[in-house]
């Protein structure tokens, strides 16, 4: 047999073997197990996570031998032919090279035959956002009502280029891009297969590199057996695609940490100067940094592939370090990295946005006015302060004459606190509030005028009993005699 590629040598076979795409996995042997089929499903994800793959173990869990069925045989001739593109029921279309209007009403009509061995005939649409809008309109009323014995997938990279009135006819499912441990321990699965020996390290930096793609990580590790043979470690790795190791991204975050800017731009000037991609480099540091923030936040979360004797000297750093500054270096790195997608010297960039991250852990922010200011003196501290100067409510005045404002009732004597117990007045507001009756004191009564006249007048004489009540009511409220109390004044009538 000819050599393959471990790409697809080690392509998925059945559901079991498909990684890092639980949430579709799952879903899709709950609609086979309960026979709740669609007539169209559509698979959205980047490169490399599985969008092809996952199509064809439906394609084969569709039309096995005993199927529908989630335990079917791989190595059954009817899995085989879907597996290798030979089944004539199950019909692989490439959207890039069939995007026109004719290859869709060649489709529409070859829909109508029934499949020639298995239950379903199949069409799987690969980059199908390739399609003209014309197309698209083609395939409306074959897509919404197909005949029985037909299924649709569709693949795709870029969702927002379809319609919506496809993406509604079509069960959607997002492929994620697989995460790094997960891609790292299945090309250790490859290499013991393989009987090649794979670090971890090196294993790391592979899937790191790839970026969430399980095929470009087979597609990097293929090449290295090539170049290295079977012994490969992280040194190979980053000499051959370019990649930063661990120690000098830790380096660099230190040298940020520690402000020390001339170290941080001589390593820099090592990495350009050795060929290394600094747009990588930009943004390893900042996955650093973000680590470092989330490790501040859940010390349970991981070190993100760094070796322990670099990432706890970094935890420490970090440690002293505020977290708005940590936000806000990241946030300048982030907008230098930006930048340097468009720019024609992308060290320049690189350059500049550390410097200013470097400096923003200087500068001045509102929340270190803030806490300046909240240290020079506490609030009680100012209310004992001004209760010093402070003059009571009103002092008591003379009489009025009777013939003008009705007479009170005799006040009672208040009790002037020892000056040992004298209550400041942000606690005495405290207190008045706190011992505040739950319904509002009665309301101000009217003032009473009379007019001007030197002889007094029958309506100016004497205030009626409801009037003489309420005025009463106003000066006997509890709140209003706390307040006196409190504050040792007299209301004047």
């Amino acid at each position: 047999m000819s050599y393959q590629v471990f790409a697809r040598k080690y392509r998925p076979k059945t559901f079991k073997d498909v990684l890092g795409q639980d949430h579709v996995v799952s879903t899709l042997r709950n609609a086979i197990k309960r026979d709740r089929l669609a007539h169209a499903w559509l698979f959205v994800g980047p490169r490399g996570t599985g969008k092809t793959s996952t199509a064809r173990i439906l394609a084969k869990a569709l039309n096995c031998p005993e199927g529908p069925s989630i335990d079917f045989d791989p190595d059954s001739p009817i899995c085989q032919e879907i597996a290798e593109g030979r089944s004539l029921d199950v019909l692989e279309i490439d959207g890039a090279s069939n995007n026109g209007v004719e290859q869709v009403r060649e489709l529409r009509e070859n829909v109508q035959f029934a499949p020639s061995h298995g239950k379903f005939k199949i069409y799987y649409i690969d980059e199908v956002h390739m399609l003209s809008t014309a197309a698209f309109n083609a395939l409306l009323k074959t897509l919404e009502e197909p005949p029985e014995h037909v299924k649709f997938i569709f693949a795709t990279t870029e969702p927002n280029k379809i319609l919506p009135t496809i993406i509604s006819r079509c069960q959607r499912f997002d492929l994620r891009p697989i995460p790094t441990d997960t891609i790292a321990k299945h090309l250790q699965f490859i290499a013991a297969e393989e009987g090649v020996s794979l670090d971890d390290p090196a294993a790391w930096a592979i899937a790191k590199g790839a970026d969430g793609g399980m095929r470009d990580a087979q597609s990097m590790l293929d090449q290295l057996v090539a170049f290295c043979g079977e012994t490969i470690t992280e040194t190979n790795v980053l000499e051959i695609f370019g990649f930063t190791s661990r120690e000098t991204v830790a380096a660099l975050a230190s040298s940020l940490l520690q402000k020390k800017s001339p170290t941080a731009l001589d390593l820099i000037h090592q990495q350009a100067k050795s060929g290394k991609d600094l747009g990588q480099l930009l943004a390893e540091l900042i996955g650093c940094l973000r680590a470092l923030l989330v490790t501040r936040l859940d010390s349970s979360s991981g070190s993100e592939g760094f070796p322990m004797e670099v990432w706890e000297p970094l935890t420490k750093l970090a440690a002293d370090v505020p977290m708005d500054r940590l936000l806000a270096i990241i946030d300048t790195l982030a907008d230098s990295e930006g930048r340097m997608k468009w720019a024609a010297n992308k060290r320049l960039h690189f350059e500049i946005g550390l410097i200013k991250a470097i400096q923003s852990l200087n500068d001045a922010r509102i929340s270190d006015v803030i806490k300046a200011l909240a240290g020079a003196g506490s609030i009680e501290s100012l209310a004992n302060t001004s209760q010093e100067k402070t003059l009571p409510i009103s002092e008591p005045a003379h009489e009025p004459p009777a013939e003008t404002i009705p007479e009170s009732p005799p006040q009672p004597k208040q009790e002037t606190p020892p000056p040992e117990q004298e209550t400041p007045v942000s606690k005495g507001l405290e207190a008045l509030i706190d011992e505040a009756p739950d319904e509002p004191p009665a309301s101000i009564p009217e003032p009473i005028s009379s007019p001007p006249t030197d002889k007094p007048t029958e309506q100016a004489a004497e205030p009626t009993k409801q009037e003489a009540a309420a005025d009463d009511s106003f000066y006997q409220d509890p709140l209003i005699q706390k307040a006196l109390e409190i504050f040792e004044g007299t209301l004047k009538k």
